[in-house]
């Protein structure tokens, strides 16, 4: 990461507690099933440098790579050419696990491959990532 500059856009930030064991909430966020089940389908293999594949329906396939892996507490991974994605997990006790998830990565004079400026997708992303985080991924580990 390089210096912050003023044309950087706030990272998308996350949490939530989740009603399940740590290592539950590992196989749902760091195996290619587990990230199927809640955020979209892809290629993903828990191994520092692997390169895979997120479906992302309309938009197509989207080049990644998985840079940070220290189970069963932080996976990231970089998505197509700007973001960089974080799960970090803690182990709360009492079988919970706080989630947090980092979207980093957005330019206020970038745009994605299909022309959109990150200043409007970010918002899309903000209100999806709420979504996901707080309603599908809860629903996905507690059924």
């Amino acid at each position: 990461m390089g210096q912050s500059t003023l044309n950087e856009l706030p990272e998308i930030r996350k949490t939530t507690v989740l009603n399940a064991p740590i290592q539950k909430v590992w196989k749902a966020v760091a195996t290619s099933e587990g990230i199927a089940g809640w955020f979209m389908p892809n290629t993903f293999e828990p191994v520092l440098g692997n390169e895979f594949i997120l479906h992302a329906g309309p938009y197509g396939d989207s080049p990644c790579k998985v840079t940070q892996l220290d189970p069963p507490n932080v996976v990231g991974f970089d998505w197509d050419e700007d973001w960089h994605i974080v799960f970090q997990l803690r182990e709360l006790g009492e079988g919970k696990t706080e989630f947090t998830l980092i979207h980093s990565g957005w330019g206020a004079d970038k745009v994605t491959r299909f022309g959109q400026a990150h200043s409007v997708v970010r918002g899309i992303m903000d209100t999806g990532w709420d979504k996901k985080v707080k309603q599908t991924l809860p629903a996905y580990i507690e059924a």
